[in-house]
């Protein structure tokens, strides 16, 4: 990570890294392909959508607790290095979740990450490549310089289409192993999954360590929201924004 780098996200809001060798890249899916295996029955949370193939896994969380090597790989080492380099100061792992867009799986529409992360002031993720992450399979896409503020968001906590109509949507192909990096404020959205692979990527978040350790703090907020909040009619609500679009199961 060097000062050029830590410039482009300041400028940006996102940065595109690669920071793993190939022999990484095989134990990353070899991980994911674990996580991907486990019941539903368990403290990590599992969710599902329909798609024209059937019920898919959509999404996991809170995996790092139960699996030592993604524990390490997300709480020490390059990862971490580099979420302190863009937040100036030492990182804590905030969250974790794996986004899975199977073959027919939906994407999400367009928003900002920051309304959904409580307690925190400080914060950036990355979306952490386990396939080669691709238009056709729904990549990425973010708006370059528009991290500085709250946007106005609609009913579902997700930007209003006057603004996302007027913004720049750059898609970001990723390959399997690459980091892109991403501010809480920064704009992005995913198209859905049309191809016939699936597409996975892990997005941890960090915060800055002035602010404390909050992950636990944060997975029992989310819990007791979402025991709280009505659930929006013919929604996957895997996020304290409802911007999955993805239909229940």
């Amino acid at each position: 990570m060097n000062e050029l780098d830590v410039d482009h996200f300041h400028r940006t809001g996102w940065l595109l890294t690669s920071p793993f060798f190939a022999e990484r890249v095989k134990d990353l899916r070899s991980w994911v392909d674990d996580v991907q295996s486990w019941p539903d029955e368990g403290d990590w949370l599992h969710y599902r959508e329909r798609t024209e193939y059937g019920p898919r896994l959509c999404r996991t969380e809170n995996f790092v607790p139960f699996h030592s090597q993604l524990r390490q790989l997300l709480t020490a080492g390059p990862i971490l290095e580099i979420a302190g380099a863009l937040l100036g100061e030492p990182a804590l792992l905030y969250k974790e979740k794996i986004n899975y867009k199977m073959a027919g799986g939906a994407g999400y529409a367009p928003h900002q990450d920051a309304p959904a992360y409580r307690f925190v002031d400080t914060h950036v993720s990355c979306m952490i490549a386990i396939d080669d992450s691709l238009v056709e399979n729904g990549c990425l896409e973010v708006v370059s310089g528009h991290h500085e503020k709250l946007l106005p968001v609609n009913g579902r906590g997700c930007i209003v289409d006057e603004v996302v109509q007027q913004m720049s949507w750059e898609a970001v192909e990723v390959k399997a192993g690459d980091v892109l990096w991403f501010h809480s404020l920064t704009p992005h959205r995913s198209g859905p999954n049309n191809s016939a692979c699936d597409r996975r990527a892990m997005y941890p978040t960090f915060n800055a360590a002035s602010e404390g350790n909050l992950r636990q703090a944060y997975y029992e907020q989310k819990l007791r929201e979402f025991n709280e909040t009505p659930r929006t009619a013919g929604t996957v609500q895997v996020s304290l924004i409802n911007d999955f679009e993805g239909r229940p199961v």
